[in-house]
């Protein structure tokens, strides 16, 4: 009873924390509430994010602004065709001892020992760096000289990709893909959010962002998180939904087995459920509802389905197909109530 009691205090104080880092970001960052909502959501999943849109949106700045509000070490990689593995990972140095005159190897650390690490532009270098990058990410540690090295913790990869230049990119294969808790889409801000903008970032003034967590909470914040229970029916709910994706299975609706190529595998099942922990947490509730898992179906799906040429063909896209999925799959908790009983 006493550790439930914690965990039930540790959430209030994530929802408490949630808001005042909102408050701390509204200083520099103008809309994006989604956007924000969804990065948070990853952060305490520990999951990683990738953000696609086009230039110009702040998607540095918001993650740089996100590093300083939870106190945490925030390092860029600007992602070309001739960045290096080892570029990213770091290198083995050939240093002499000054006393002894004795020359061994040491390990540079790379821009991947950081807390925080914006890969901009992920698309834009070959696969063999891109691979780099997403073993450290799945991994959390680096292999050099035969020692690992782990990296610091809490560890998050923030990528960017830019959906309208595609000469010269390396698109990321779907097995690599599915690394990314997140397919985030940045969109254009309203006309009155575009007016702020220009109002608050045409001036002198150099917002201050104040710390309000520690890596240290946000670790502690993340086993809670893991630790919300879920109930069976949101379990029934969420594998429903993904196996719906899949034109091969027998239950699969008609439109998916006529419009989709592949559906999404076993990891978006259970994305769903660990972010919705998250989602949940967030918001100062200690239980997982049907809403959260809906609301998190675009961003965890839309990088794991793919639609066919019949889809394409007639403009559907991988967002289209999941909303009308989450309109034809029932959310009716007691039916899912049944079925796990």
């Amino acid at each position: 009873m006493p550790a439930q009691t914690d965990d039930i205090q540790a959430i209030e104080q994530l929802g408490e924390a949630r808001d005042s880092i909102v408050t701390e970001l509204r200083k520099s960052i103008v809309g994006m509430d989604d956007v924000v909502d969804q990065m948070l959501i990853a952060i305490f999943a520990r999951g990683h994010c990738l953000l696609v849109g086009v230039p110009g949106l702040a998607k540095t700045l918001l993650v740089s602004s996100l590093a300083q509000t939870m106190s945490l070490s925030f390092k860029r990689i600007q992602f070309t065709p001739d960045l290096m593995p080892s570029d990213i990972t770091g290198t083995e140095l050939l240093q002499e001892d000054p006393q002894t005159h004795e020359r061994r190897f040491k390990f540079q650390k790379g821009p991947v020992f950081t807390n925080l690490l914006l890969a901009d532009e992920i698309n834009r270098t070959p696969p063999k760096t891109q691979a780099a990058l997403l073993e450290a990410m799945q991994e959390k540690r680096v292999s050099s000289g035969g020692e690992d090295y782990r990296l610091d913790e809490p560890f998050f990869v923030l990528a960017t990709q830019n959906p309208i230049e595609q000469e010269g990119t390396y698109p990321l294969p779907e097995a690599q893909l599915d690394r990314f808790l997140f397919n985030i889409h940045v969109k254009y801000p309203s006309k009155r959010e575009e007016l702020d903008i220009m109002k608050s970032v045409t001036t002198d003034d150099e917002p201050k962002i104040n710390p309000v967590v520690t890596g240290e909470q946000i670790t502690e914040f993340q086993h809670v998180v893991r630790r919300i229970p879920v109930a069976d029916h949101v379990f029934e709910y969420a594998a429903e939904l993904v196996r719906a994706t899949r034109p091969n299975e027998a239950e699969a609706p008609q439109f998916v087995k006529a419009l989709m190529a592949w559906g999404a595998g076993p990891r978006a099942s259970l994305n769903l459920i660990v972010a919705g922990k998250a989602r949940a947490a967030l918001r100062g509730r200690g239980h997982v509802s049907i809403e959260d898992v809906q609301a998190l179906c675009l961003p965890i799906l839309r990088h794991r389905v793919i639609p066919n040429f019949a889809a394409r063909s007639e403009g559907m896209s991988a967002d289209t197909l999941i909303e009308r999925l989450l309109k034809e799959i029932p959310a009716d908790e007691s039916l899912y109530a049944k079925q796990a009983g």
